[in-house]
């Protein structure tokens, strides 16, 4: 059975309902980087990128550190992996519908297969 840690869940999933902090952390799966180099693809300010910047560190997500005046990111993966194990619970029912789908067009050609032969 899968943990069901609904606050922390609804917070991370919350973070994930946004396609430029999801496009954020496909950066920072690549590596650390600066608030200010997570914004540049977006053409948005530095306040801007921080918003969403603590929107994924308050999901733990993302790790924040701080070197002068720079903000550095990096990936926290253990709460996706939470996300995921919550996804994966229901893929089973998908399997059991997609594997019911297959069977139904297998004997569907079949069928038509015999048809033809007569």
């Amino acid at each position: 059975m899968v943990e069901n840690n609904s606050a922390a869940l609804d917070i991370v999933f919350h973070a994930l309902s946004d396609s430029t902090r999801r496009a954020m952390l496909r950066e920072l799966a690549e590596g650390e980087r600066s608030v200010g180099a997570l914004a540049a693809p977006f053409s948005m300010s530095f306040a801007g990128a921080s918003k969403h910047v603590k929107v994924l560190e308050q999901a733990g997500l993302v790790r924040r550190r701080i070197a002068g005046r720079t903000h550095y990111c990096r990936l926290d993966a253990a709460a996706l992996a939470e996300a995921e194990a919550w996804l994966r619970y229901y893929e089973r029912f998908w399997n059991r519908s997609l594997d019911t789908l297959e069977a139904l067009l297998r004997a569907e050609d079949e069928r038509e297969r015999e048809e033809k032969r007569k």
